[in-house]
C-alpha cells in the first residue's frame, strides 16, 4: 500500500470518547458459533516465536505446527510464521511448497530506537531473505511527543524498504498514554502505508488491550470511509486463551463486520494461543 500525503491538523483534530470506548468494549457479544470462531483464530494466527534462545531447529518445529495446527482439520493452516531476521532463512526453507509466508519483526524491535538506517537496512535483509511480511516497529517517542511529520516519515521510509511486501506497524500501544494517542498514531501510519496496525511487541509492559482495540478499529474504519483502503488489524501480546481469542473476533465482527474477519484483514501475534485453542476444539 503506498502512502498518501498527510494533514497533521487532521491528525490533531482526532479525539477519543473513552466512554464511548468502554461501552463498546462493553457491549461485545461473542459469536453464536464459537467452534467456527476458534478455527478461524486459527487461520488468523501468525504463529510467533521472538526468544533470545531460538534456534533453527525451534523454528522448523514451529513451521511444521503451522501448516498442520489441527488433528483432523485438512488444509487448515496459521496465516504466517513470524520470526526475527536472523531465523528468516531457516523459516523460508522449513515453508517451501506451503502457501505461508514469513513475517519478520524488523526496525529495531522491540523499541525502534536504533539508528534509522540501520533499521531499514534490517528491514531490507529480512525481504531480501524470503520474508514476505515486515513487522515493523515505530519509535513510540514521536507519538508521544506530538511529532507526526518525524513518524510519518519514518514509517514512510520503512514503507519503502518493504517494496511489494506487506508491513504491520505495531504501535507499542501499552506505551502511547492514552486513547487519543493511539487513534492519532494509527492514522499516521496508516497514511504512511501500513497494510496492518498492530497493538503491541508483547513485550511491553502493558500489551493489547480492548479498549486500545476498539480505538484502532474505529481509526481503521474512519481511514476506509475516508480513503476507500482496508487497512489490516492485529492484535498481540498478552493473547493467550480461546475465550480471549473469541472476545477479540466479536470486537472485530461488532467493529468493523465481516469482511474484515479473514487472514487478509486480520492476524492474532500467537505463541500459546495455539495451543490453548486446539485444546477447546480437541
Amino acid at each position: 500500500m503506498n502512502s498518501i500525503p498527510l494533514d497533521p491538523d487532521a491528525v490533531e483534530a482526532i479525539q477519543v470518547d473513552a466512554a464511548a470506548i468502554e461501552t463498546a468494549v462493553a457491549a461485545i457479544v461473542p459469536g453464536a458459533d464459537p467452534n467456527a470462531d476458534l478455527r478461524l483464530a486459527i487461520s488468523c494466527m501468525d504463529l510467533t516465536t521472538l526468544q533470545g534462545d531460538d534456534t533453527e531447529d525451534r523454528v522448523r518445529a514451529l513451521c511444521a505446527r503451522a501448516r498442520s495446527p489441527l488433528a483432523n482439520a485438512p488444509g487448515l493452516t496459521t496465516a504466517a510464521v513470524c520470526v526475527y531476521h536472523a531465523m528468516v532463512p531457516a523459516a523460508v526453507a522449513a515453508l517451501h511448497g506451503s502457501d505461508i509466508p514469513v513475517a519478520a519483526v524488523s526496525a529495531g524491535f522491540p523499541h525502534g530506537l536504533s539508528p534509522l538506517p540501520t533499521r531499514i537496512a534490517e528491514i531490507e535483509a529480512s525481504v531480501a531473505d524470503g520474508a514476505k511480511e515486515i513487522d515493523i516497529v515505530i519509535r513510540r517517542g514521536h507519538a508521544l511527543t506530538g511529532n507526526w511529520q518525524a513518524l510519518y516519515d519514518e514509517v514512510t521510509a520503512f514503507r519503502t524498504a518493504c517494496g511489494p511486501v506487506h508491513m504491520k506497524a505495531i504501535l507499542a500501544t501499552g506505551e502511547l498514554g492514552d486513547l487519543t494517542t493511539i487513534a492519532r498514531a494509527s492514522h499516521v501510519c496508516m497514511t504512511a502505508g501500513a497494510d496492518f496496525i498492530k497493538t503491541s511487541t508483547g513485550m511491553e509492559k502493558i500489551n493489547a488491550t480492548l479498549p486500545a482495540g476498539a480505538v484502532m478499529l474505529r481509526a481503521i474504519r474512519d481511514f476506509h470511509a475516508q480513503t476507500g483502503r482496508r487497512v489490516g488489524f492485529k492484535p498481540a501480546g498478552g493473547i493467550g486463551t480461546a475465550d480471549q481469542a473469541l472476545q477479540w473476533i466479536a470486537l472485530v465482527r461488532q467493529e468493523l463486520g465481516e469482511d474484515w474477519l479473514n487472514p487478509g484483514l486480520f492476524r492474532f501475534g500467537a505463541s500459546r494461543l495455539l495451543d490453548n485453542v486446539t485444546g477447546r476444539l480437541a
